[in-house]
């Protein structure tokens, strides 16, 4: 039974969270992608091949996207749009208002669910205005067709939660790490905010108020990341060269860490970064998958085998399994821990700046409460707090757990309060799990 715990049951978990949570959020979806935008078009065409079509949506970029794809549609099937109007009912008003009193005939109003619901589109607003402009008499409201599935396991939704899990999963691979070693590190949250910081304030010194080349935005992503690999150093050499508990060491060093940002930052107010291209470095996407996913899966895979397959991985298991042992045995003790606190460091700066990437903004205030989300991922993936035990995949594992309960308390509308209880919970389950396994006690 410990057995299939240990290995297996992390992914049980996960894979019923993931059913449980399709179940609970099917409901009818209102697809409105540049996809469905093409059926709808498609659709027009082939059923009113004369019509004159006036195309509406919300003033947004997903809407946008749509409503462009519609048009190129049509105007593919030599069905000129009217116009395309993009923004508030009111608008929609002004427009119709204007077609009628040109005496310009409307057959097809192509939208989408949420457009459709205005009132302006209603069966008793158009009668009014066809009342008013007979050219309007006769308009039809077309939008896609609506049909059942699990919000959970939408597409936008599952890139979100990719999206959410990917600087989490990414720093706790060090905390992974730090923890098999048997040491613990409280400041990557802090490091995060002051990363973040360090990347905006640095890209405003070179660039000013122009937009920053490539060479300047690596420059300042290196400098942060370089900076809190330093700091992860130092906190290993404190650890190591006098003796003093990780617990106290980096708890010190998140204050230190914080405090710096809010220098850098001149206060709590955060700095704007103005770069589509520092933007697109974490809101991008690569064959359809946002960057940070990608770069996340690439550094478990590099993780893997470091940890599996080298001498480093065997001297990390080593030094949390009996440091003395270890020791005597020749594993360099001192140097294996000034490594893993300088790549949890450099892992928790490379989090800010994907952070501050895709928000646009160095945040000081960013990244509070993180270290315990990060901690609570590797516990829950099944890496013993007591070191000496554990493995990358799970503790990826454990964060995907982690995000999928917050992505599916917040789609089932629960309070944020409950959600707190929820995680403290989970991690109590988690320890109290380890602490069983440590024991040999029999389930």
């Amino acid at each position: 039974m410990q057995k299939f715990v240990s290995q297996y049951g992390v992914v049980f978990v996960l894979v019923l969270l993931c059913a449980y949570y399709s179940f609970a959020t099917l409901n009818p979806q209102q697809p409105s992608d540049a996809a469905t935008g093409r059926n709808l078009a498609e659709f027009i065409s082939k059923q009113h091949p004369t019509a004159s079509v006036l195309i509406v949506v919300r003033d947004s970029d997903d809407d946008r996207a749509y409503a462009a794809s519609i048009q190129q549609t049509l105007e593919a099937a030599n069905i000129k749009p009217l116009d395309v109007v993009a923004g508030e009912p009111r608008d929609i008003v002004g427009e119709l208002r204007r077609l009628g009193t040109a005496g310009t005939k409307l057959d097809i109003i192509a939208t989408q669910h949420a457009s459709a619901q205005w009132a302006v589109l209603g069966e008793t607003k158009l009668k009014e205005l066809a009342a008013e402009f007979p050219s309007l008499s006769n308009v039809q409201v077309l939008k896609p067709s609506s049909y059942t599935w699990p919000t959970f396991l939408t597409r936008g939704n599952l890139l979100s939660i990719g999206n959410q899990v990917a600087v989490t999963a990414i720093i706790a691979i060090a905390m992974t790490m730090v923890i098999i070693t048997a040491g613990i590190d409280l400041s990557v949250g802090s490091l995060m905010a002051l990363s973040g910081v360090l990347a905006a304030w640095t890209i405003h010194r070179m660039a000013g108020d122009g937009d920053p080349g490539m060479m300047t935005l690596a420059f300042a992503c290196s400098a942060a990341v370089l900076l809190s690999a330093l700091i992860g150093l130092l906190t290993g050499v404190m650890v190591t060269a006098f003796d003093i508990p990780a617990f106290i060491v980096t708890l010190a060093v998140m204050r230190i860490a914080r405090g710096m940002a809010y220098k850098v930052a001149d206060g709590p107010s955060p700095i704007g970064i103005e770069s589509e291209a520092f933007h697109s470095l974490s809101a991008g996407t690569m064959f359809g998958i946002p960057n940070p996913v990608i770069l996340m899966v690439v550094l478990y895979v590099f993780s893997y085998i470091l940890m599996s397959h080298t001498a480093l991985g065997r001297y990390i298991y080593a030094v949390g399994g009996n440091p003395e042992a270890a020791r005597l045995s020749g594993v360099p003790v001192k140097r294996v821990l000034l490594f893993v606190y300088a790549i949890c460091g450099a892992l928790a700066g490379l989090g800010g700046v994907m952070e501050a990437s895709l928000f646009s903004v160095g945040n000081p205030n960013s990244g509070v409460g993180y270290e315990l989300q990060i901690i609570a991922a590797v516990v829950v993936g099944g890496t013993s707090l007591m070191g000496g035990k554990g493995k990358v995949l799970g503790t990826l594992i454990g964060a995907l757990i982690l995000a999928v309960i917050s992505n599916g308390m917040y789609l089932t509308k629960v309070d944020s309060y409950t959600q707190m209880i929820v995680f403290g919970t989970l991690i109590l389950i988690a320890v109290l799990l380890d602490q069983l396994k440590s024991k040999r006690w029999k389930f």
